[in-house]
């Protein structure tokens, strides 16, 4: 995926803001917490984040020393998350820009989480971030294993329900609706969990079980159960799921066209 001019990323973010609070002066407060009063992108983020997670037993100042140390540690964390919302702006149509998702769509907001609890995974602060995955399970309705491995430019639309297990891959450029489950089939440990690939388009209400692969630019059909491996472009539904065509685009995640008769 192309690499996003972080610096004109945060201008825009700015502007959209300030013109936001022209229009809507009810929402001056918000407006100046989250953009207009901050310095970066990354300070944005973060009080914007913290602020949302925050609960009686959440320090807000740990929880940003860990955004400010994550963010300063890998650069790539940012690149993902710009790519994120650049994602939500081009596919939901109810995005009208790169400011909606910051500002309002939980989806999002649980992806930057996760992203910090991916770094403090790896950093080997496990229990820490085991912690954070419990409190974006509590705010946002989206539980993702912090070991969990997501690329950038996904689109987690309306998200209420959404579950990734330990051993999940998703790749770059994934389209997923709400109640989906990456899930294992039993309580054998390993490697255990769905690897998906580049340009999915996962439907509302799919399971996905097992180590099973789901290739690059095939699309899921709501409410289907998979447990088998699925091949790139390919359309598959029902439970148990099964083949019911080749997909027309190259990436369906892009398209988000649910119907599969394509």
């Amino acid at each position: 995926m192309q690499t996003i001019d972080l610096k004109a990323h945060w201008k825009e973010l700015q502007a959209l803001a300030l013109a936001l609070k022209e229009t809507e002066p009810a929402l001056t407060t918000l407006l100046k917490e989250s953009v207009l009063e901050r310095d970066s992108f990354s300070e944005c983020l973060i009080y914007r984040i913290t602020r949302k997670l925050v609960n009686e037993t959440a320090s807000i100042e740990v929880l940003r020393a860990a955004f400010e140390e994550a963010f300063q540690a890998d650069p790539n964390i940012l690149q993902a998350i710009a790519k994120d919302m650049q994602a939500v702006q081009e596919r939901d149509p109810a995005c009208p820009d790169i400011l909606t998702p910051l500002l309002y769509f939980k989806g999002f907001q649980a992806l930057v989480c996760y992203r910090l609890s991916h770094y403090l995974w790896d950093a080997g602060r496990k229990d820490f971030a085991r912690y954070l995955q419990s409190l974006i399970a509590e705010r946002f309705g989206v539980d993702i294993h912090p070991a969990a491995q997501i690329g950038s430019g996904i689109l987690l639309d309306h998200a209420t329900s959404f579950v990734a297990g330990e051993t999940a891959v998703i790749e770059d450029a994934v389209s997923i609706l709400h109640e989906v489950t990456l899930g294992g089939t039993g309580k054998d440990r390993g490697d255990r969990h769905p690897k998906i690939r580049s340009g999915v388009l996962i439907g509302a209400g799919a399971k996905i079980l097992g180590n099973v692969e789901i290739g690059a630019g095939a699309k899921i059909g709501a409410g289907s159960v998979v447990v088998k491996a699925v091949p790139p472009h390919t359309s598959v539904a029902g439970v148990p799921a099964q083949i019911v065509g080749r997909t027309s685009e190259d990436n369906p995640a892009l398209g988000m066209c649910q119907m599969l008769d394509d």
